[in-house]
């Protein structure tokens, strides 16, 4: 398990409690009741520490290494009956967009997301999680495929951006997008969004609106990440952690202001804490949230869905 900067008085203590357990286990000696205390003692320094986070540290949460990315969610909820499906039918397969279809039970579902490396070598192959423009077109594709066959969406959002590369914009970046958000206002079928990681930009946008948009509790949601806001305003990434505070990115902020519609728990510690649990959560919050709009027309909700995002940012004095 890898720690962050802040969560190292966790690892000390943690460390202590296993030199404690060995020492009882190798010799005569009775440290039951030292373990006791230093288990006591490191609940509390959890409780204290993860309900007290900053924006930054949340920042530095959703990015932990450990955390669970799409093809996780997807794999754990769907078992085997997801079939990834490739290609915009125009220039590529975008490997740092994945999609296709799979079962919760007897529901089928249309899955799309952005997908992350575990390594260096995955990290590259999956281009850090930043979608081309075919990434996008294919994720259009699918979702157009899912409203011919009456299937609900759920995206997972998890993506520092879209890739800004110059053959990226020569591609057509801002149009995907654009086209993606314009599209998917109009679906005839559920859209689920699930943010579980980095939400930013347009990046995030280009698959992120839904009838029901979920966040997990240490996701972050922004038009900027933090380090590039600081840069912008102090031309440099030092004040990146007052940067986090300002841009109001956390779920809490978010929930807030109305630009999700519910917060997922995670468990203490972060979703890689307990992927078991933090899965069958997100399960769990799918199929409310299908329940919740299945029975609505489709004309219904896309004027739903359409006045949700009208009425964002409009505020009285």
């Amino acid at each position: 398990m890898e720690y962050l900067e802040f969560e190292l008085p966790i690892k000390e203590l943690e460390e202590q409690y296993e030199k404690a357990c060995e020492i009882g286990k190798e010799s005569d000696v009775d440290v039951s009741d030292t373990c006791k205390q230093i288990e006591k003692k490191l609940e509390s320094t959890k409780k204290e520490i993860y309900k007290n986070l900053s924006s930054w540290q949340r920042v530095q949460l959703s990015r932990h290494p450990s955390r669970p990315y799409t093809l996780d969610y997807i794999n754990a909820i769907c078992g085997d009956s997801f079939l990834e499906l490739h290609g915009d039918r125009n220039v590529k397969d975008d490997k740092a967009m994945i999609g296709g279809l799979g079962k919760i039970g007897d529901q089928s579902f249309m899955f799309i997301g952005q997908q992350k490396g575990y390594n260096t070598k995955t990290r590259q192959y999956r281009n850090f999680g930043m979608a081309n423009p075919e990434g996008y077109r294919k994720a259009l594709r699918l979702m157009k495929s899912a409203e011919k066959f009456n299937l609900p969406v759920v995206t997972f959002v998890d993506t520092p951006g879209a890739y800004p590369g110059l053959e990226a914009e020569e591609r057509g970046q801002g149009e995907a997008i654009a086209r993606n958000i314009l599209e998917m206002t109009r679906l005839k079928v559920p859209v689920i969004v699930i943010i579980i990681g980095e939400g930013a930009s347009g990046g995030a946008l280009g698959i992120g609106v839904g009838d029901k948009v979920l966040m997990l509790e240490n996701a972050w949601y922004s038009v900027i990440s933090p380090e590039n806001c600081s840069s912008i305003l102090w031309r440099s990434w030092e004040q990146k952690e007052i940067a986090a505070e300002a841009l109001k990115l956390t779920a809490e902020d978010s929930l807030k202001i109305a630009v999700v519609d519910e917060i997922i728990k995670e468990p203490l510690g972060g979703a890689h804490r307990n992927r078991e649990i933090t899965f069958e959560t997100v399960r769990d919050s799918i199929l409310n949230s299908l329940e919740e709009l299945k029975n609505l027309s489709p004309e219904d909700m896309i004027e739903k869905r359409m006045e949700k995002y009208a009425n964002m940012g409009v505020y009285k004095e």
